[in-house]
């Protein structure tokens, strides 16, 4: 398994368990993990905490990770969520040893459901899904054990036999196994291990019309693949003792299950059900929107596997679920792109600049930084002429109080070019101003005065004969509010949306260096934030979405508290 450099490793508490067990030789010196997906959407922020987890301890460890699509349930299953899961995976940086699915097992499975049946550990149920739900009692009342819980081995074995042939439709019957209807444990109360679903399997056909159940199936598949440590999220703690028993009635292969804290985001939503409405209700454009907390949406965006993996290794685990700041995760991901990202200029919203003592037909070339972090980047020219465009906001007629950017009578310094000073404004009939007129000093070139007098402001610009246009994408977040399940009485969660989570700016003007660049390319426009070009852009049509902007909030509390418990 090769896998990218690791990121920091805080002490955790599964790490101390692998430690602990490598000590012990309780696997015969053995680290074996899974990350076991279930392709029914595409994986988001909070899977790259699972993944990172699942592959980087193992590596640590030098051992192994098996890639494993939990396919057992066809009506929701999809080959396109398999593709997207896998590359997915792979853009990580991380690589699976072994390459199964669920339904590679089917038919063990099938015979060790028998095995169980012979032995009087599981039994066919004919109570629907609602009176089972009654039956099993609640949290403070015991349960009551079903009416056909008492069948005879041979009457469990000849219908599970008819299940398995299709001789019942969708829901008549199940096979649950035979624990203990007075558990405390809800899920020790007869679990159901199978139930009949006439649907066709993305991998397996029409052979099987019925299905295992995840609690049934997912041990047994760790077992199956000599799996030492099955991490998962903490909603599977109370589902513990129902994997240990089915392992221990089998006499199979002891995988152990441990749990750890699952990944909440401010401002984002990790349900996949959720997820899945937002995009079939049309409130995001595809699983791969800018705004979605995808995997494929946050590569859109322009984010990074080594900022993500750089997170999630902050992190760490625990148990106890709590809340993390969105802000976080964009600081590690400001960290990293500012460390590579090349310098550029754009203007966003654009306000020509005529200098009047500038040549007309003159074009400087001005040397440009591409990135102060990095100095193998190098330099870049960048043309100076005449006419430029500055952001709208660099300049005001009448400035307020420490606006030290262009304003009439007042001296900035142009990006790697000139002292400049605004001596008039041109304004259309509503007032507006649609044209600076300054003039420059020519002895002030690559931005210093030789008489040593300073400015108080340092604007970007572009120059307007050889600007290229584009469309630049501004996000925000999804919802307005930092639980977005948090809603008023009769309302869903989709009221929360963030109306203003989309700006498309047309017209921006960006510097010639960006004509040819390929879809995914990560920047930093100076002054405005770090963009990567979408996958639209292409030659004349450049789209540019915003990945996050140059302030960080995150850097003035990390010193606090990092969850909201």
């Amino acid at each position: 398994m090769s896998a990218p450099e690791p990121a920091p490793k805080p002490s955790n508490f599964i790490r101390d368990i692998i430690q602990d067990d490598l000590k012990t030789n309780k696997y015969a010196g053995r680290v074996q993990t899974r990350f076991p997906p279930e392709p029914n959407g595409y994986l988001h922020i909070g899977h790259a905490k699972a993944i990172c987890l699942d592959f980087g301890l193992a590596d640590e460890f030098s051992g192994k990770t098996n890639l494993r699509f939990d396919d057992t349930n066809p009506s929701k299953e999809e080959t396109e969520y398999v593709d997207s899961i896998m590359e997915d995976v792979k853009w990580l940086g991380f690589h699976w040893d072994g390459l199964f699915y669920a339904s590679d097992y089917f038919d063990q499975l099938y015979e060790w459901a028998v095995q169980l049946i012979k032995a009087g550990k599981a039994y066919v149920d004919d109570l629907s899904a609602d009176e089972i739900r009654e039956y099993r009692g609640t949290l403070t009342k015991p349960g009551k054990n079903s009416p056909y819980r008492t069948r005879s081995i041979e009457e469990n074995l000849n219908l599970f036999e008819r299940m398995k042939a299709g001789e019942f439709p969708d829901g008549a019957r199940v096979l649950r196994a035979k624990i203990d209807m007075a558990s405390p444990n809800l899920n020790m109360r007869d679990p159901v291990m199978y139930r009949i679903l006439h649907s066709e399997h993305h991998r397996t056909g029409n052979k099987w019309c019925i299905y295992p159940m995840y609690d049934y199936a997912h041990g047994q598949s760790d077992s199956l693949e000599k799996v030492t440590h099955s991490m998962c999220t903490l909603e599977f703690e109370d589902h513990r003792p129902l994997y240990n028993w089915f392992i221990q009635q089998l006499g199979i292969f002891p995988s152990q299950q441990i749990e750890f804290d699952r990944l909440n985001l401010t401002y984002t939503l990790l349900s996949k059900r959720k997820l899945l409405q937002l995009v079939e209700q049309g409130h995001v454009s595809g699983w791969d929107d800018p705004r979605m907390p995808t995997l494929s949406g946050i590569r859109r965006r322009g984010y990074n596997p080594e900022a993500i993996r750089n997170f999630c290794a902050a992190i760490g685990v625990s148990k106890t679920n709590g809340m993390i700041e969105l802000a976080m995760l964009e600081h590690f991901l400001r960290e990293d792109l500012n460390k590579h990202a090349p310098r550029v200029m754009a203007v966003l919203r654009p306000l020509k600049v005529v200098i009047d003592n500038y040549p007309e037909n003159r074009t400087e070339e001005m040397d440009a930084v591409n990135n102060p972090e990095d100095p193998g980047a190098g330099t870049r020219k960048v043309p100076f002429s005449r006419v430029l465009y500055i952001e709208q906001d660099d300049f005001r007629e009448d400035p307020p109080k420490q606006y030290y950017r262009l304003s009439p009578g007042r001296e900035v310094r142009l990006r790697y070019g000139y002292f400049i000073t605004c001596t008039n404004v041109v304004k259309n009939d509503r007032s507006e101003v649609i044209e600076v007129h300054c003039s420059y000093d020519p002895a002030t070139r690559g931005g210093n005065a030789p008489d040593g007098r300073k400015v108080k402001s340092t604007i970007h610009w572009v120059s307007a004969a050889h600007a290229i246009d584009a469309e630049v994408r501004l996000y925000d977040t999804l919802f307005t509010r930092e639980d977005p399940n948090q809603t008023e009485e009769g309302q869903d969660f989709t009221a929360n949306l963030n109306p203003k989570s989309l700006e498309a700016v047309r017209g921006a003007k960006l510097e010639p260096s960006l004509a040819g660049v390929t879809p995914g390319s990560r920047f930093q426009f100076e002054r405005l934030g770090y963009f990567c070009a979408d996958p639209e852009s292409k030659s004349g049509a450049l789209v540019f979405n915003r990945t996050v902007a140059l302030k960080d909030t995150w850097a003035k509390i990390e010193k606090g508290p990092q969850q909201k418990k």
